[in-house]
């Protein structure tokens, strides 16, 4: 399968103002925090207080606890906290098997150190083996503290070596 770089002809009529943000329901917002800004490097970057009288009606269930975490790279996760936790998360593996979004991916300088940090971290492996090597790119799915699916990738260039997969 190619891979299609063009650029549609229609553009939406305005731009985006500010980087890509992905919302992720969180039962433990400490924990959450504290594993996406020590192992992946984010750091918080607005916290807020969301009352029942915004997110009803926004459709968010109620009242929400939301800290923004700023990727490092660009874009940003928001740790959003329920005033009743949700129910814990299904891990699906393989991860295409349901449908909507399925994972957030980072992308690493150096998949090595964050890898042997994630286990400590209570992150899970989900790609067998860890590390995966494809089209020049090393990758690692990981299911986060509670459940979350998280893909690393590292790109090194000009790899010379076929695609195989590494433990």
């Amino acid at each position: 399968m190619s891979e299609d770089t063009t650029i549609p002809a229609h553009r939406a009529p305005t731009h985006m103002t500010e980087p890509f943000e992905a919302g992720v329901v969180v039962r433990d917002l400490e924990l959450m925090e504290h594993f996406y800004r020590e192992v992946l490097g984010c750091f918080a970057v607005h916290r807020s207080h969301i009352p029942e009288s915004i997110g009803t009606p926004a459709g968010l269930g109620g009242e929400l606890l939301v800290v923004w975490l700023q990727v490092p790279s660009g874009g940003r996760v928001k740790l959003i906290l329920p005033r009743t936790p949700p129910a814990p998360a299904q891990s699906a593996v393989p991860l295409t098997v349901r449908r909507g979004l399925s994972y957030l991916t980072f992308h690493l300088d150096d998949l090595d150190p964050v890898v042997a940090a994630l286990t400590a971290a209570g992150a899970r492996p989900l790609s067998d083996p860890v590390v995966v090597r494809a089209r020049g790119r090393r990758i690692s799915f990981w299911a986060d503290p509670e459940g979350n699916a998280v893909e690393l990738v590292e790109g090194r260039g000009g790899d010379p070596e076929p695609d195989r997969t590494e433990a």
